[in-house]
């Protein structure tokens, strides 16, 4: 059984997460719009990825007993100067969804509750991935600067990403 606090915390993450695909799915009508398509898949398949986060919680708040809150959300941010904008804003977001489950994961350990703690240590991980796969591509994105070439480079190899992390 989850206490009242860890329920809270969990269902704020599950809002998060739901938030974050509507983030991802924003850039990704913007990339669109820019004729950057590869960028534009890419972030299409971080917001499956968001919400296929967001299921994951749903369902332990479900297996736990808990009762699943569904919040409303603000409508995320549409408009960027450019790629590079676009993915420190994406790494801005990732640290905070990083900060978000260290705090589950705190939250977890004071109350002993083991198998939470277990269930988020996934996301731990997961959120070091996320952050070096953004990190790389704002740095090729500074090694280009203005480069038209080199963006569309970086967009052609982010269009071979197939499948959610």
């Amino acid at each position: 059984m989850l206490t009242e606090s860890m329920l809270k915390a969990i269902n704020e993450q599950l809002n998060f997460e739901m938030y974050s695909a509507n983030v991802y799915l924003s850039m990704s009508a913007y990339f669109k719009r820019n004729a950057l398509n590869g960028f534009a898949d890419w972030m299409k398949l971080q917001a499956q990825e968001e919400f296929e986060h967001a299921m994951k919680i749903f369902d332990y708040i479900s297996a736990k007993g808990g009762k699943i809150e569904i919040s409303s959300m603000d409508a995320p941010q549409s408009e960027w100067t450019g790629p590079l904008n676009v993915m420190q804003y994406t790494l801005i977001h990732e640290q905070e969804v990083t900060n978000r489950i260290n705090n589950l994961f705190q939250i977890a350990h004071e109350n002993n509750d083991h198998s939470t703690s277990v269930f988020f240590h996934w996301f731990i991980e997961e959120q070091v991935q996320e952050e070096a796969q953004v990190n790389e591509v704002i740095d090729k994105l500074i090694l280009v600067g203005d480069s038209s070439h080199g963006i569309f480079m970086i967009d052609d190899k982010m269009g071979l990403r197939t499948n959610a992390v």
